[in-house]
């Protein structure tokens, strides 16, 4: 039985569990679960992480843990009982853990590890905590420690901040908002720069000495040098070290190391240095013999510098190694290291090139007892210190010193008889008053013990020595009077056994008579002779004598003139002893009472730090002659006081203020002294208001606290020992005092006059007289006082007054004080200090003091709150009710004051800004938070009108919509945006009521109202309230603290529109975005709340307007704007699942409108928002970082036409534009950049009109505009290689130019024309390939879903490499490994399908193709540009195959695909329109075969006559390849197949087919022959033996082919190859042609034989078929021959066999991957579209597109179809360039007359001026300027419909301007009409032909003459006429891309005139579907 449990409430999993029971919980080793309840050795419970999945678990393993539960029952909430510190660490330890994978997947790897490391260090300090066996401190620093990591790792993954107070987390519920901002703030600001310390100290630690030559010992000595002032600051540390440089006492290191304590920061700058001086113990001289003298003396060796500015930069972990330099003489010695610091190079030198002294430098910082803690093991190891010359900045009390320092100078000495000078040592004692040598108290400095005695320096014959030695005397106080030191003088001799011999001495005592030490200063003493062995151990012999020469009496002039003289300089610094005679008069007052007055009038000029030396004894003797003599000295007695206690306010004697404290506490005993003291204080303040210098009186007032301390305390002592009596005088003089003071407070004073100084000074120390006050008086007294005081200042508040912020910061420190805290008192406070505090905020002055003030009396609100009784209650509500009425209007104001006020700049400044609105900001919450409904209530009450009431919901409202600002709190304060949302929520509850009681029905008031609403969204939008984007964890805490605060808000907002009635028409369709935007929060019970408003609108405005035109506008603009900023950070997806329901299948909304009147166009509105809704989802979908580049430009194409089409949108349109033009640059995508820019270029005129400015452009004219639209296209399109449109916008932007006469533009516009041109011929241009894409399933983004795209793609860019991009930008999606048509479960899965094979473009432009002559850089743009229609040929066998012949059986299904748009256009792919299958049967195949293999021959041919190869080899291989397989069965195969007897009786239909391949057949054994012919003339010498034999195969051909000779027609074919170039004709006179040039052809029958030129196709088209048939030569060669860029991409299979059925591998490009056994060859073989046919080899026979619309049948001069005449008797045949030399051989069917024919003149451009009538648009409309094509295109007939006629002789276009026939990539290549031969005979007709003047009526179809001219040329895209009434302009162009336009691409040809071609209507051929243009355009930008 499962029973609840009651204490097994929380526990930790151990071990992991499968949960493979019956409702089994899986548990994870580490994870939390709550149990609810136990049955026999299970729990059941849920693990804390996912609360809503329970289930059972063992109960051994789970580790249990107490807990506390709050809320028992069914909603418990169950926390562990254990430090808070572990329960955060342990929370965020979880969440850090997957964000910490996430950062391994993001590759952000220098993170993840550093994560990893604090994550790993943060464990181990757990365990330590957990075991608990940390002391208090180390407990503390360990906490400190995991704070500090928790604080790093949140802050580095941008995790919440966390506001702790000691270390522990703060429940924000339980704290005051103002203190929970203050606990932020604090750990914001951790994160900047800490204050830098004020006290610093220097470790040193000596390493050892360098040096190659020391050989003795050294003495090493370090002092910190004033470089500036000259003077050294510290005393010296003194170091020993041995022989070999090393320290002598290793294991002391104490000796080692020191530190120089308590430098300022002054101290730390670049003059200041530590100087080190060596010195070496032992022979006199350096180089002296070991055995010469055994005394030892001190000299010197040399001096290093470094300086402790460079100690700040340095690391503090390196040792440095410093230079030893040595002084040149050593008369120099005493100022070596100002000589190094001045770099005195000349007086000193390095003492050698390897002396270097190594030490460790560190400086340290804060103050000595930190350092103690931070750097335990320095000082447990031990470390001297070294102490500066005087006291430190701060003189702490209690320490103790008394250190008296002695410099040795310089001394002055005689020869002494001897002719050399002295070598002068000095041998130093001190003594005491009995004559006894001091031990130990002589110190060369710290870091060795004192000696009894101190050896100077001996500087070698030196008889006037400077030394600058000093030594440390630290001789006790007690033992410092009757002392004296002693200066013994020797000459060291360095002949007589080194002997040192006593000539003199000196002395000084160090104490006078009137017990003043020695002063301070240098000493110029006496030397006195003495005999060498002297005894001087009889003090008292030489004490009486004088020591100074500054002491000798006048008439001593004996030794006066002594020349001998010995200087010494003292510093005495003691705590105890004093050099002023001043001081100790004061001190003995009673010896001399006749001094008082002069020692107290002096004491003022006495030192400070003489004065804190004494200040218990000097306190002691104020007091005592105030006792004695108050009358007398009162008021001198009170200055002196006064003049102390101002001391201790300096910073150097601030620590002495617990000393006076204490002093007052423990040793004062003045107990009458508060009479005379209340009575001097008085008089001084009721002499304020009179005196002229207040600078007195400021000094008294400065000091009143300590005054005041001293008054409390001496009436204290007085009751005590009096019992009590004169209370009540007592009283009274205080309350007279207090009259005084407030009535100098009262006085009002301008400006800063010296009482208003007085004043401000007086406040500045009120606060602290507080306390004082209440250790006798009860606390409402002084309250009482307080309130007085306060309440007599003046309330006005005084600009650029220093009072008034005194005032502020007094009632700072009232506010702060222990009386404020007290219930009693505050009562009595409040009211005052609120008054003030009204003032000043109303004045917008001091606000920082403001917030301040405000800040503490909320918190202390909250405190009494949380921790006071019931009774308490109505205090504080009543102090809350004071507060709102005087500073709630007021603080909403300031608020908006400063948000509103421009930020000032630098950012010390803003960041004061910063705080000063949080600190308002958060004591408006916490006010707002303490207000119950009887605060809301009585406010509401308080507005006298509605007018008021209004003026305050505006104000707040607008405060609320501030406070919501990302801005207002830095990013990561989550708890306090919360706190402040909750604020906000629970006030708009209360106000709602108030809005509808007094703005609704006749009140109505539109504004406020409309203000709620926008706070409303606004509140509902917030990214901190978005919990779906939270952890689970932070969501579960949220919502378990403060619920769904969206849901409520949306609530409220549904109860609000309900009341407002008729009024709500005032918020349609203003409100319609804002309130979208709240559907937009994915939460489905918000999405609910808001569906009947939605509803509810559409209903008003029906009922206003009869439609929903505002509601759709303004729903389609607030849309795009939602989705264009990305809005939210929520999954798309999701978004788009939850979101559609709205608009779509929604019962709810759906059930609404289908009960209204209006359900159509309601049902209307919704489907096309969600039609919307899904593209722009799709958009901001692929929009997200990371997503490629297509997808996007999809996507945008997408959009972009759903607002053009179906929305009518234009600015959105244009908008899109741009955002379509910037993908394509970024994916430098430039041609279709160029496409995109042009659609908005098409919207502009060519006109003066003005354009607002928008987007990226400025204000500028439409004509500006244009023009730099035209510009920014030519720079792309020349950029992507699409010169021939840039042209044509050159040519557009030149006529502009020429027609203003703008002739400098117009020069520069024909240069770029003219480089465009030239780019054209000279630089390559690749050859992409196209890809039919199919993206099937249910899963694509909406633009893709189900559709099928034919994709350009990049260059270089093959099948396999475009699948891979294709599946890497859908990394889901699953290739198909078939082509067919997918089925409709395919359709319909919840997957993705790509379906991709490579396709053939069908290039429009055949006429281009088609020319003779035409280079193939010219050529290759009409193959791959404006392609509508692309092909894909899939073979297949029907019927029985036959293994003997497989062409019986071969057929090829056809599939054509149109697409909605021609390539390259807006975007690299485009959506299939439509989709178009037929099979061509076997000998259709087999024709298209043969015809595409003649057509490779032809072009390899003459490429080979032209000399355009390099090499050969293509032709050898492609003649190989056809003989060869011809010679084993090629072509018989074909022969087997159609010309037997039993398929011409079975297919009477194909007769004329079997004529034609026949034909075929004939016509390629001639062009065979005659290449075979040109062969034989390029073939080099080792290749002569190939050619033998391909001539004897080709004779062993045509005899299986039954060739004797070839009939008439085939002789008449162009295998007469003319002898020059194809430019021949282009580049000669027009109407005449070389002899030589071309030869006419009669011909017969077909129109194929006169087919092909020399250059019409490229070789990739000519190869392609040959893969079908296993007929093909590799065509590797043949594309080495050609410009064309694409060279690379082919296979290389060079040869074929007559088996041969593929010469494509299996997995040829263009061939999905699939398994070998469902391939066939053959189809592999066709998907490639370089191994296939291009679709105007094989045309399409049943295609009723290419059939010739009648309206075009009558145009004379173009080779148009006439259903009676046959293309080739139409078509005039060009000159050809098949000859096997350029002069010798001719032909017989030409003369020279006749060719000259061939060559008609070429026309010139169109005039500009042609009227519109003849130059009308090719689009529906005139106004058109779609960017669409809507011309019928060329067609092309069937070639079975193909009759025998005789050539037209009569046309001109017939003439080599134009191809020599219709190419096979033309769509009239099959062409049904029909025409005459031209005449067999070899003579010329008469006279050369011209362009008749008359046409027959067969051919003419009713139109003008002008437009039935026309160049076939096709340009770029179409040539628009644009009427402008202003001036004659040119024709601007399109980009759309119909058949025939003009002006051509190609240059125009001189003399030919070029005029329009085009409909006057603009009508198309119904049969020809072509895309449906857009609508021109909507509007103008």
């Amino acid at each position: 039985m499962w029973i609840p449990t009651e204490h097994e409430k929380y526990g930790v999993v151990l071990a992991s569990f499968r949960g493979t029971v019956q409702h089994g919980l899986p548990l994870e080793i580490g994870d939390t679960v709550q149990i609810l309840e136990r049955c026999e050795g299970w729990y059941r419970g849920f693990i804390l992480k996912n609360p809503n999945v329970k289930g059972i678990f063992p109960t051994n393993f789970i580790h249990l843990k107490s807990a506390h539960v709050k809320n028992k029952g069914q909603f418990e909430t169950v926390l562990p009982v254990e430090d808070t510190v572990i329960t955060e660490m342990t929370s965020t330890l979880r969440d850090w853990g997957a964000m910490w994978k996430q950062l391994y997947v993001k590759n952000e790897g220098d993170l993840f590890h550093r994560l990893w490391h604090v994550m790993n260090e943060i464990l181990d300090l757990r365990r330590q905590v957990l075991v608990g066996h940390l002391t208090h401190d180390r407990m503390r620093d360990v906490k400190q420690h995991i704070t500090a990591r928790l604080d790093w790792g949140n802050e580095q993954l941008g995790l919440d901040l966390v506001p702790r107070r000691e270390f522990s987390m703060v429940d924000p519920d339980e704290i005051s908002v103002t203190e929970l901002y203050r606990l932020m703030e604090h750990r914001h600001r951790k994160k900047d720069t800490p204050v830098p310390a004020s006290t610093h100290h220097l470790f040193v630690h000596v390493k050892s000495l360098m040096s190659a030559n020391i050989g003795e010992e050294l003495e090493v000595y370090f002092h910190i040098y004033d470089g500036r002032e000259n003077r050294p600051l510290s005393e010296r540390f003194f170091v020993r070290l041995n022989k070999s440089g090393l320290p002598k006492s290793p294991e002391k290191t104490e000796r080692q190391c020191t530190l120089f304590v308590d430098l300022g920061s002054s101290d730390l700058r670049k003059d200041v240095y530590i100087v080190v001086h060596i010195i070496r113990i032992g022979r006199m001289g350096a180089g002296e013999k070991k055995n010469v003298c055994s005394v030892q003396y001190r000299r010197p060796f040399g001096c290093a510098v470094v300086s402790i500015a460079d100690l700040l930069t340095a690391d503090s972990k390196d040792d440095h190694l410093l230079k030893v330099y040595a002084c040149n003489t050593e008369s120099e010695w005493f100022q070596i290291h100002e000589n190094i610091i001045k770099k005195a190079n000349s007086r000193y030198n390095l003492s050698g090139s390897n002396t270097g002294l190594a030490v460790a430098l560190q400086l340290l910082h804060g103050d000595i007892e930190q350092l103690r803690r931070e750097y335990m093991v320095l000082f447990t190891r031990g470390v001297s210190i070294t102490r500066k010359l005087g006291f430190s900045d701060v003189i702490m009390p209690g320490e103790m010193r008394n250190d008296l320092y002695i410099t040795l100078e310089r001394g002055e000495f005689e020869k002494g008889g001897k002719s050399v000078a002295r070598n002068v040592e000095i041998t130093i004692y001190a003594l005491d008053i009995d004559g006894q040598i001091l031990k130990s108290q002589v110190a060369a400095g710290s870091g060795e013990p004192g000696a009894d005695e101190y050896h100077s320096l001996v500087l070698y014959h030196n008889n006037s020595p400077r030394w600058a030695e000093q030594i440390k005397l630290p001789i006790p106080v007690d033992m410092f009077r009757g002392s004296h030191v002693r200066f013994e003088f020797r000459h060291c001799s360095t002949k007589d056994k080194g002997e040192k011999k006593l000539f003199g001495y000196s002395f000084v005592p160090l104490m006078q008579e009137d017990g003043r030490t020695l002063p301070d200063g240098i000493h110029e003493l006496i030397i006195h002779k003495c005999e060498e062995n002297a005894s001087l151990a009889d003090c008292s012999r030489y004490l009486k004598l004088p020591f100074s020469k500054a002491n000798l009496p006048s008439n001593n002039q004996t030794l006066k003139g002594i020349k001998e003289s010995f200087c010494i300089t003292s510093f005495l610094c003691s705590t105890k002893l004093t050099q002023n005679g001043d001081m100790l008069d004061l001190l003995k007052w009673r010896a001399h009472p006749e001094r008082i007055n002069d020692s107290l009038s002096k004491l003022k000029e006495i030192d400070g730090s003489e004065i804190v030396k004494f200040l218990q004894d000097t306190l002691d003797t104020l007091f005592g002659i105030l006792d004695e003599s108050s009358q007398r000295y009162g008021l001198k007695v009170f200055d002196s006081l006064v003049h102390i206690i101002n001391l201790l306010q300096d910073s150097k004697f601030q620590h002495f203020k617990p000393v006076m404290d204490t002093y007052i506490e423990s040793h004062f005993a003045g107990a009458l002294s508060y009479r005379d003291l209340i009575k001097v204080l008085k008089w001084y303040v009721d002499r304020i208001v009179d005196a002229e210098h207040q600078d007195h009186i400021q000094q008294v007032l400065k000091a009143s606290e300590y005054i005041f301390k001293y008054i409390i305390q001496s009436r204290r002592l007085f009751s005590l020992a009096t019992g009590g009596q004169h209370e009540e005088e007592f009283r009274v003089c205080i309350h007279e005092l207090f009259m005084s003071i407030r009535f100098f407070l009262s006085q009002e004073n301008k400006g800063i006059s010296p009482v208003a100084q007085t004043q401000a000074v007086f406040l500045r120390t009120f606060p602290a007289v507080y306390g004082e006050l209440l250790k006798i008086f009860t606390v409402r007294e002084v309250a009482g006082f307080v309130r007085e005081t306060l309440g007599s200042l003046p309330t006005t508040v005084q600009a650029d007054c220093p009072l008034e912020t005194v005032k502020l910061q007094c009632i700072a420190k009232t506010v702060e004080d222990q009386l404020y805290i007290n219930p009693e008192s505050r009562c009595l406070l409040l009211p005052v200090v609120l008054r003030l505090l009204q003032a000043h905020m109303q004045e917008q002055r001091d606000q920082v003091m403001c917030a301040r003030i405000l800040t503490s009396m909320l918190s202390l609100i909250k405190k009494e709150e949380n921790g006071t009784a019931v009774s308490n209650e109505p205090v504080v509500s009543e102090e809350v009710q004071l507060i709102v009425e005087s500073l709630l209007g007021v603080l909403l104001r300031t608020i908006l004051e400063i948000s509103n006020r421009p930020q000032p700049a630098g950012p010390s400044m803003r960041l004061q800004f910063q705080d000063v609105t949080g600190e308002f900001v958060a004591c408006l919450l916490a006010l707002l938070r303490q207000m119950s409904d009887r605060h809301y209530q009585q406010m509401l009450q308080g507005f006298s009108s509605k007018d008021d009431l209004r003026d305050f919901l505006l104000q707040i409202f607008t405060v609320f919509r501030i406070l919501i600002r990302p801005e207002m709190f830095p990013k990561d304060w989550t708890v306090m945006r919360l706190v402040t949302n909750n604020v906000i929520i629970t006030t708009v509850l209360y106000l709602s009521e108030a809005l509808r009681k007094n703005f609704l029905n006749d009140k109505f008031d539109n504004k406020v109202w409309d203000s709620y609403f926008y706070l409303s969204v606004i509140f509902i939008n917030q990214p901190c309230l978005q919990l779906e984007s939270f952890s689970p964890s932070k969501r579960k805490k949220i919502l378990e603290k403060y619920g769904d605060m969206r849901v409520m808000m949306g609530c409220e907002i549904f109860s609000m529109w309900q009341n407002l009635g008729e009024h709500k028409l005032n918020f349609i369709p203003a409100m319609i975005g804002p309130f979208l935007e709240v559907t937009l929060v994915p939460q489905p019970d918000l999405r609910n709340v808001m569906i009947p408003i939605f509803h509810d609108m559409m209903d008003w405005e029906q009922r206003r307007s009869g439609n929903f035109k505002q509601v759709e506008s303004k729903l389609i603009d607030k849309l795009d704007n939602l989705m264009s900023e990305g809005k939210g950070d929520e999954t798309y997806r999701e978004l788009f699942n939850s979101i559609i329901p709205l608009f779509g299948p929604y019962p709810s909304l759906l059930k609404k409108i289908e009960r209204e009147t209006w359900r159509e166009s309601g049902i209307s509105l919704i489907a096309t928002v969600t039609r919307l809704m899904e593209r722009l989802l799709d958009y901001r979908d692929c929009m997200k970082l990371g997503e490629v580049d297509g997808k996007k430009i999809g996507c945008t194409v997408s959009l972009l036409n759903f607002y053009k089409t179906e929305l009518n949108k234009e600015e959105m349109y244009i908008r899109y534009i741009h955002k379509l033009y910037d993908l394509h640059l970024k994916a430098q995508n430039y041609t279709e950049a160029s496409y995109t820019l042009l659609l908005y270029d098409e919207l502009l005129e060519w006109s003066d009109r003005p354009l607002r400015e928008f987007l990226n452009y400025p204000m500028q004219s439409e004509w500006q505009r244009k023009e730099f639209l035209h510009l920014t296209i030519v720079q792309n399109f020349d950029r992507g290689k699409c010169w021939e449109n840039g042209i044509i916008l050159c040519r557009e932007l030149a006529d502009q130019y020429e027609s203003f006469y703008d002739y400098r533009n117009l020069s520069k516009m024909r240069m770029m024309e003219a480089s465009l041109y030239d780019k054209i011929m000279d630089q390559q241009r690749l050859e992409p390939e196209f890809f039919r894409v199919g993206f099937y399933g249910k899963k694509f983004p909406f633009f893709l879903r189900n559709k099928e795209f034919v994709c350009r793609g990049h260059d270089y860019e093959r099948l396999e490499a475009f699948q891979q991009r294709m599946l890497n930008e859908f990394p889901h999606a699953i290739a198909m490994q078939h082509v067919n048509q997918p089925d409709q479960t395919i359709y319909q899965a919840e997957a993705q399908y790509l379906q991709i094979y490579a396709v053939t473009p069908i290039p429009e432009s055949q006429d281009v193709l088609q020319r003779d002559g035409v280079p193939d850089n010219i050529k290759s743009f009409y193959k791959f540009n404006h392609i509508w229609r692309f092909r894909y040929d899939r073979p297949f066998h029907k019927g029985t195959k036959d293994k003997e012949n497989e062409f019986k059986s071969l057929w090829v299904e056809r599939t054509t695909l149109t697409l909605v748009q021609s390539l390259p256009g807006i975007s690299r792919w485009f959506e299939v329109e439509k989709r178009e299958v037929v099979e061509v049967s076997p000998l259709e195949n087999a024709i298209e075969v043969i015809e595409n293999k003649n057509l490779q021959l032809r072009t390899l041919i003459t490429q080979c006559q032209n000399r355009q190869m390099q090499n050969i080899n293509p032709l050898t291989m492609c003649l190989n390849g056809v003989i060869d397989a011809a010679v084993n069965g090629g072509l018989a195969r074909y022969q087997e197949a159609f010309f037997v007897k039993d398929y011409i009786l079975n297919h009477p239909e194909d007769g004329d087919k079997i004529g034609r391949l026949r034909e075929l057949m004939f016509e390629q054994a001639h062009i065979l022959e005659y290449g075979l012919a040109v062969h034989e003339k390029f073939v080099p010498q080792d290749m002569r033996p190939l050619h033998k034999k391909l001539v004897d195969q080709f004779h062993l051909m045509k005899s299986s082919l039954g060739i004797q000779e070839f009939p008439a027609y085939v002789r008449a074919s162009p295998v007469h190859f003319t002898n020059g170039s194809p430019r021949t004709c282009r580049n000669s006179v027009p109407s005449i042609i070389s002899p030589d040039g071309g030869r006419g052809v009669a011909r017969r029958s077909y129109p194929a034989v006169n087919r092909y030129s020399s250059s019409s196709l490229s070789s990739q088209a000519s190869n392609e078929v040959s893969n079908i048939t296993g007929q093909s030569e590799s065509s590797d060669e043949v594309f080495n021959m050609q410009p064309s860029p694409s060279t690379s991409s082919l296979s290389s299979n060079h040869s074929a066999s007559p088996n041969v059925t593929s010469s494509a591998p299996s997995s040829a490009r263009g061939s999905p991957q699939m398994a070998e056994k469902h391939k066939h060859s053959r189809e592999n073989a066709c998907l490639s579209p370089r191994e296939r046919p291009v679709s105007a080899i094989f045309p399409n026979p049943l295609d009723p597109a290419q059939r010739a619309p009648p309206h075009q049948i009558g145009d004379a001069t173009l080779p148009r179809s006439d259903p009676n005449l046959s293309a080739p008797d139409k078509v005039r045949p060009a000159p050809s360039s098949w000859s096997l030399d350029s002069v010798k051989v001719g032909s017989p069917y030409f003369s020279e007359s006749v060719s000259k024919q061939l060559c008609p003149p070429v026309p010139p451009r169109p005039p500009y001026t042609v009227s519109a009538k003849n130059t009308s648009s090719q689009s529906p409309l005139p106004n058109s300027r779609s960017p669409q094509k809507t011309t019928v295109p060329p067609f092309t007939p069937s070639p079975t419909e193909c009759q025998s006629s005789s050539l037209v002789s009569s046309s001109p276009v017939l003439s080599g301007s134009y191809s020599s026939g219709i190419s096979s990539l033309s769509r009239c290549s099959v062409s049904e009409a029909s025409g005459t031969e031209l005449p067999t005979s070899d003579h010329p007709p008469p006279h050369p032909l011209a362009p008749p003047t008359t046409l027959p009526t067969s051919l003419s179809s009713g139109s003008d003459e002008p437009i039935r001219r026309e160049n076939k040329t096709p340009p770029p895209y179409n040539v628009f006429m644009r009427d402008n009434p202003r001036r004659p302009v040119p024709l601007p162009h399109s980009l759309s891309i119909p058949p025939q336009t003009d002006p051509p691409a190609l240059p125009p040809k001189p003399h030919q005139l070029r005029t329009g071609s085009m409909k006057l209507d603009g009508t198309s051929d119904p049969r020809v579907p072509r895309p449906r243009p857009l609508p021109r355009k909507v509007s103008q930008l």
